[in-house]
């Protein structure tokens, strides 16, 4: 970790946050001359304290320890690139439209990669009128059901959430009739259709 680096971003994030040094050294039971001594970049904090920091920050450690937040480049628009992250511990599901680090349940989630829909997973798509029905014989028990459905095109994505014990069946409102429709099994993983 470099002093100078992680000098400019302490500064730039607590003024982010709206603290004083005094503020945030007291969140940290520290001295606020302890905060100004970092900003100065004539010392830094105990390896016991970045976890704390990070936390107040809204920051990642690895970014405190590197002293710079990378930042992703401007996506224009195209939802078809969308990344989905699913939580093996909680089944939350999480979306970013570019490279991002995801984590839920203490754990890095990786991205969920796809596979294409076989016959035993295929879900049946009806158009009517200016919606989609969608519907499958597929299982939906607490131990082996569907858990979300997404309809992507290139500006939007219809996102819906499904529940075991429910019937598999939904519309999705969407004048587009072309897309990819994916979707969760609890017990096989993440499938895809092309619409």
């Amino acid at each position: 970790m470099q002093n100078e680096k992680f000098a400019a971003l302490l500064y730039k994030l607590r003024k982010e946050k709206g603290f004083t040094q005094k503020e945030l050294a007291e969140l940290l039971q520290v001295s606020d001359k302890t905060v100004s001594k970092w900003e100065c970049a004539a010392g830094l904090p105990d390896i016991s304290m970045l976890s704390k920091l990070s936390e107040l920050l809204s920051v990642s450690t690895e970014a405190l320890l590197s002293g710079e937040i990378d930042r992703n480049p401007l996506v224009v628009g195209n939802m078809r690139k969308s990344k989905f992250y699913i939580c093996p511990s909680c089944g939350n599901l999480l979306t970013a439209t570019d490279e991002a680090a995801i984590f839920c349940c203490g754990r890095v989630l990786q991205e969920a990669t796809p596979q294409k829909a076989d016959a035993e997973h295929m879900l049946l798509i009806e158009p009517c009128e200016d919606e989609l029905f969608i519907s499958a014989k597929h299982p939906m028990s607490k131990e082996h059901y569907i858990a979300f459905a997404a309809f992507v095109t290139g500006d939007k994505i219809l996102l819906q959430k499904l529940y075991p014990e429910w019937d598999m069946q939904f519309r999705l409102q969407s004048r587009n009739k072309h897309g990819r429709l994916y979707f969760y099994c609890t017990q096989h993983g993440f499938f895809y259709q092309t619409i």
